[in-house]
């Protein structure tokens, strides 16, 4: 179990993950997995006309590729029990076909609840593109192990 426990998170804390290219691939997957198939996403002609110009990735693929760079961090390998929620989040600019975006995690709070074996960890999520302009953001809540779960966990038979 690599991951943290709450009493190892400081409020402050900044973490960046790798970067991961937005390809055409991703949206059609996305586009048939969720029932999304609005032409922004996935008509190349009628996008054309749009405001944006061009086709792009939907806002929940950003949302959910934040998701998948927060467990590439690692810091909750184990540790994590629950997402608890995701709040205030915004759409700030559209990510292109061809993006290469990366996640900025801050911890904004870290506290034991009143369960002696679980925590309660908000970071701040901020998605940036390559030219590191912040294209989605927000606060997301997860439940973490403490010390004492931790060992509880890993002396359970």
């Amino acid at each position: 179990m690599r991951g943290l426990c709450i009493e190892e998170f400081e409020v402050g804390r900044v973490d960046e993950s790798r970067a991961r290219t937005i390809t055409e691939t991703d949206v059609v997957q996305f586009s048939w997995i969720s029932g999304d198939v609005n032409p922004m996403h996935t008509d190349a002609v009628a996008s054309a006309k749009s405001p944006i110009g061009q086709r792009i990735a939907h806002g929940a693929l950003g949302l959910s590729v934040v998701t998948g760079l927060s467990a590439s961090l690692g810091y909750l390998d184990g540790t994590a029990v629950a997402a608890l929620s995701i709040d205030e989040w915004k759409f700030l600019k559209p990510i292109f076909f061809n993006d290469t975006v990366r996640l900025r995690a801050t911890v904004v709070e870290a506290r034991p609840t009143s369960k002696p074996d679980r925590g309660v960890l908000v970071r701040r999520m901020e998605l940036l593109n390559q030219r590191d302009e912040v294209v989605q953001t927000g606060l997301m809540t997860t439940m973490v192990l403490t010390r004492t779960g931790r060992e509880a966990v890993l002396t359970k038979p």
